[in-house]
């Protein structure tokens, strides 16, 4: 395990235990590491000394416990998977707007041609649609300027 002294782009320090210098990469990399003050993913390794473990404390340090990622830290890494998930909706699928339910009935018929769409509907709607048998999803709908 690996303690890297971390730094948001707003200058709030904090520590974070990663398995090696590859799993602190790939975390920063798809930004699910977030700041605890602020909640900015735009988090670097700061500048730290090293640490030289002398003999008696070698064991104590092999055993410390590994930090577990925050609340906040886990709710800004959802939300930006949120966002990530509303970014490939928006380039792949088709919006309908709130003509959703009526173009989710015309796809399953076979009425309209078979495609991935997006759109709003009415909980009626969207319960009546379940009664039907239509498939569809629902995405909690987060903005990029949500905080």
């Amino acid at each position: 395990m690996i303690r890297y002294q971390l730094a948001c782009d707003q200058a709030h320090e904090f520590d974070a235990w990663f398995r090696d210098s590859a799993t602190f990469e790939t975390q920063a990399e798809q930004g699910l590491l977030a700041c605890p003050t602020c909640g900015s993913t735009a988090v670097s390794r700061a500048l730290m000394a090293p640490s030289i473990a002398r003999s008696s404390r070698r064991d104590e340090r092999r055993e410390a416990p590994v930090a577990e990622p925050t609340a906040l830290a886990r709710a800004v890494a959802m939300r930006q998977q949120l966002r990530m998930l509303r970014q490939h909706i928006e380039q792949t699928c088709s919006y309908v707007g709130p003509r959703f339910a009526e173009e989710a009935r015309r796809i399953s018929c076979g009425e309209s041609e078979l495609e991935s769409i997006y759109g709003e509907t009415s909980r009626e709607e969207a319960d009546a649609l379940r009664d039907e048998g239509i498939s569809f999803g629902v995405v909690p709908w987060v903005s990029d300027d949500d905080a």
